[in-house]
Order: structure tokens, then C-alpha cells, then sequence
């Protein structure tokens, strides 16, 4: 545990980044072998829009990495926060690292953001992607990527959670948001056990469907407990999935860039809603 640590402590940018790259890469490569929908559009064009947008995060994560940082190394000097106050074992230090950071930093931040309005503006562009594959996991404004940065620094600061665990747990989030986006099929039986500790497939993609309530269930990004644990969980057959939002039919996979970044500041349209069968 150590080691992995100790790696994590000093990843350099190009290991991050051939992580990022290497996910995306085998989960788009699975969804010629395995698809969930055959997609009747171009995977190339498709993936466009989301490439910019997770361009755009990188930098977003790039620039203000320093905070994170700075952050993390306070907490550490100052014994402040959940793990330094803790006299854990070092695998347990991590596990509840890991688990809290995805409870800050991915569903509160997630959950958060569909509760208030003007900052599901810049949610939105996440949901009107009606081609859900593994590129739509960083389909993000860049006006989402700061509002989560925020939550993930302010993770950082409760937790006084070292470099070391931070970008783990940063890692982990990226391969397990490809994975839970990745347009693949999944055995039944091999999905539902999944979901019942990491978000699986099957599990995500109720979150994209275009009709409340399920728009507003399944927040989770590496753990599935959360959603469990505070009621937000909710399951529909693959065969009634609807991606995008019923809110903004104008708006899809293939709208401009340009139209999508000035998305959040084109006003509020509520949702025409929906009840469970």
C-alpha cells in the first residue's frame, strides 16, 4: 500500500494523462464488441463536442491545481481534518480516503447541482448528450468543471486527505466514470453485482434518461452506497432508456460547440417531470 502511495504522491502529468487516454481508448474499443444501443450515428463526430469538453476540464484541473495542492499540504502541517485526527491503518486510511472524496467531491457535487438552478445551467450540457458512450463521461462546461473542483478542494480540506490519496482517488474517478458512461453490455446477473459496490453500467445509465424523476437518481461515480445509502437509487430497463432532457429536445449530441457553452446563460426551462411506474 506503501508503494502505491508513494507512486500516486509523485504521479506525473504524463501517467495521468495516459490514464485518461488508455480508458477511453478500450471502453470506446468495448463498444464495438459489446454495445448496449447500436448507435445509428458517426462515433468519430460524436465524440468530438466531448473531446473539446474534456480538453477544456484538463485545463480547468490544470490551472488550479495548485489549490489542491496548497490544500493538502495545509491540512497535513497543521494535523487538520477526518484522516489525520483517525489513528487508521494505512490501507484503511486510504479506503475511507477513496470513499469520502467520492462522497464530496462526485455525488454531493452531483446532487448539488441538480437541486439548484443556476448551477444545473451548467450541468445541463452533461445531459443533452442523446448518444451516451464512454466520451460522454468528461462532457463537461467548463463552468461545471470549477463547481467541482470546488467540492473536490473542499473534500480535500475536511478529509486532510494527503497528495497521495487525492490523486488515487482522482484516477479511480476517471476509469470509473469511462467505465459507467461506456455505451457496453454487461451480463445482467455481472451488473446488478457490480452495482452493489461500484456504479456499474447499467446503473449510470438511468441517470440519463430524459424524464424526471430518474434525471434526479443514481448520482454516484465510483461507489454505489451512496445512492443506496441516501435514497437516490433507482433502476429502469435498458429497453426504456430515452437519453437527453425533455426540457431541451433542441439541444443533442450534435449541437455546436458554441451553442453549448452558452448554454447556462440562456435561462431556466423546468422539467415536464414524470412519475415512477
Amino acid at each position: 500500500m506503501e508503494t502505491i502511495i508513494d507512486y500516486f504522491s509523485t504521479i506525473p502529468s504524463s501517467h495521468r494523462s495516459l490514464i485518461l487516454v488508455s480508458g477511453i481508448t478500450f471502453f470506446w474499443l468495448l463498444e464495438y464488441a459489446t454495445p448496449l444501443f447500436r448507435f445509428n450515428y458517426k462515433k468519430l463526430k460524436h465524440a468530438w463536442p466531448n473531446i473539446f469538453f474534456t480538453l477544456t476540464t484538463i485545463l480547468v484541473n490544470f490551472i488550479l491545481a495548485f489549490i489542491l495542492l496548497l490544500t493538502s499540504d495545509w491540512t497535513i502541517k497543521n494535523n487538520f481534518g477526518v484522516l489525520q485526527w483517525l489513528n487508521l491503518p494505512l490501507w484503511a486510511t486510504i479506503l475511507l480516503g477513496v470513499l469520502l472524496l467520492d462522497l464530496t467531491g462526485a455525488y454531493v457535487a452531483h446532487w448539488v447541482q441538480h437541486k439548484i438552478k443556476p448551477l444545473w445551467l451548467f450541468h445541463l450540457i452533461h445531459h443533452t448528450d442523446n448518444h451516451v458512450d464512454t466520451t460522454t463521461a468528461n462532457r463537461h462546461h467548463p463552468g461545471e468543471s470549477i463547481i467541482r473542483f470546488v467540492f473536490t478542494t473542499l473534500g480535500v480540506f475536511i478529509l486532510g486527505a494527503p497528495v497521495g490519496i487525492l490523486m488515487l482517488y482522482q484516477s479511480l474517478s476517471v476509469v470509473c466514470s469511462q467505465f459507467n458512461h461506456a455505451n457496453i453490455r454487461l451480463p445482467k446477473n455481472i451488473d446488478n453485482m457490480i452495482s452493489w459496490i461500484i456504479v456499474s453500467p447499467d446503473m449510470h445509465k438511468v441517470h440519463h434518461h430524459y424524464l424526471l424523476p430518474y434525471t434526479d437518481t443514481n448520482y454516484g461515480n465510483i461507489f454505489s452506497i451512496w445512492d443506496r445509502l441516501f435514497g437516490t437509487f433507482a433502476k429502469i430497463e435498458s429497453k426504456d432508456l430515452v437519453y437527453g432532457v425533455d426540457s431541451y429536445p433542441d439541444v443533442d449530441s450534435n449541437t455546436r460547440i458554441g451553442k453549448l457553452l452558452k448554454l447556462p446563460f440562456n435561462g431556466y426551462r423546468p422539467p415536464a417531470g414524470g412519475k415512477f411506474d
